[in-house]
C-alpha cells in the first residue's frame, strides 16, 4: 500500500470548469429507438431517459485524437496514477427531476474521494467522482456519484 502521494490527494475536491449541455429532442427520440425504449415520452423526444446522459460525459472527439485503442483520451479531472487500468466501479443516481426535451442544462464534475485497498490482486485506488446535471437556475436535475478503480 501507499501508493497515494500528496500530489495526487490534493486533487480531493477538484474540478472542471462546469459546461453546457443541450437537451434535443431529436437526440432524445435517436436514443430511445437505439436502446428499444416503448414509452411514448421518450419516443415523442419530450422527456430523456436517465441513462441518455451518458451521451453528455462524451466528448465529439475527431478520429486523430482518439488513443490508439480507439478510446477517447482519459479526464482530464483523472490525477496521473501509478496504477494504469482503470475500470468502471459502480455508479449511483440521485434524481430530483425529469430530463426535458429541449432544455440546456449545466454540468459540473469533481473528484469526492481518492482512498487506497488492497485487493485479492494487489492495491486498488478509487476515485469517487460527482457529475451534477443542474438546469440553468442551478436548481438539480440528476447527481450521479461514480466510482472509477485503478488497478
Amino acid at each position: 500500500m501507499g501508493l497515494l502521494s500528496p500530489d495526487i490527494t490534493r486533487h480531493i475536491g477538484a474540478s472542471l470548469p462546469p459546461f453546457r449541455f443541450e437537451v434535443s429532442r431529436n437526440d432524445i427520440r435517436k436514443y430511445a429507438i437505439a436502446t428499444g425504449q416503448r414509452n411514448p415520452r421518450f419516443l415523442s423526444g419530450d422527456e430523456a431517459p436517465l441513462l441518455f446522459l451518458f451521451s453528455a460525459m462524451i466528448p465529439l472527439t475527431p478520429l486523430d485524437q482518439l488513443r490508439p485503442d480507439g478510446h477517447h483520451p482519459d479526464n482530464p479531472l483523472i490525477p496521473a496514477l501509478p496504477l494504469k487500468r482503470i475500470m468502471a466501479g459502480g455508479s449511483e443516481f440521485e434524481v430530483l427531476g425529469r430530463i426535458r426535451g429541449g432544455e440546456t442544462l449545466i454540468v459540473r464534475q469533481r473528484i469526492l474521494d481518492i482512498h487506497e485497498k488492497s485487493g485479492a490482486s494487489g492495491p486498488l485506488i478509487f476515485l469517487v467522482l460527482e457529475n451534477r446535471f443542474e438546469r440553468e437556475d442551478g436548481s438539480p436535475v440528476v447527481i450521479e456519484k461514480l466510482t472509477r478503480i485503478a488497478r
